[in-house]
């Protein structure tokens, strides 16, 4: 994600960060969750399968003095994520899913749906938000379990939908 549309997510996120949990999922080397944490968040918790950008993360963390604040998760996010949301001592205000582009690419939504954000859903705070990074190309349904496309904007070659829990009787 370039500087210009992380400052442009973030602008759109103001007033949402300090003080949030927040989740970076698919986080790479964490530049979102640590940008999060740089900006008031209270904790982030990480998670990717990547074995080397997890170590760059840890190596970052470590060099932020930000350990306290950061909980690592590395596996299949697809089948671990659900246990790992349970983990949590408060739900998420805030999550991050940025999937390399070849995995979305090739996701079955409702199989998606299913593992990813019918969790996130579950354990995401009132008012909670969850953003959605993709391939321009790729057009997500505009529910995903109990979640609801509020808003999407288009950047070059990618696109950020930003998804909410459904109220009831919507």
């Amino acid at each position: 994600m370039t500087g210009l549309v992380k400052k442009s997510m973030f602008d759109i996120l103001a007033g949402r960060v300090e003080g949030a949990l927040v989740a970076d999922l698919y986080c790479g080397t964490g530049t979102l969750g640590l940008e999060a944490l740089s900006r008031g968040a209270r904790r982030c918790c990480f998670a990717d399968r990547d074995r080397g950008a997890m170590a760059l993360l840890r190596r970052s963390i470590r060099e932020l003095d930000l350990a306290d604040r950061c909980v690592l998760w590395q596996g299949d996010l697809m089948i671990r994520l659900a246990g790992w949301l349970g983990e949590l001592d408060a739900p998420l205000d805030l999550a991050f899913v940025d999937p390399p582009y070849a995995d979305a690419r090739k996701w079955s939504w409702d199989r998606v749906a299913r593992a990813l954000f019918e969790p996130l859903g579950a354990h995401l705070a009132d008012g909670g938000l969850i953003v959605l990074r993709l391939p321009a190309k790729i057009d997500p349904p505009q529910r995903l379990g109990p979640l609801v496309i509020a808003r999407s904007k288009r950047y070059g070659d990618m696109t950020l939908a930003f998804l909410r829990r459904l109220e009831e009787g919507e």
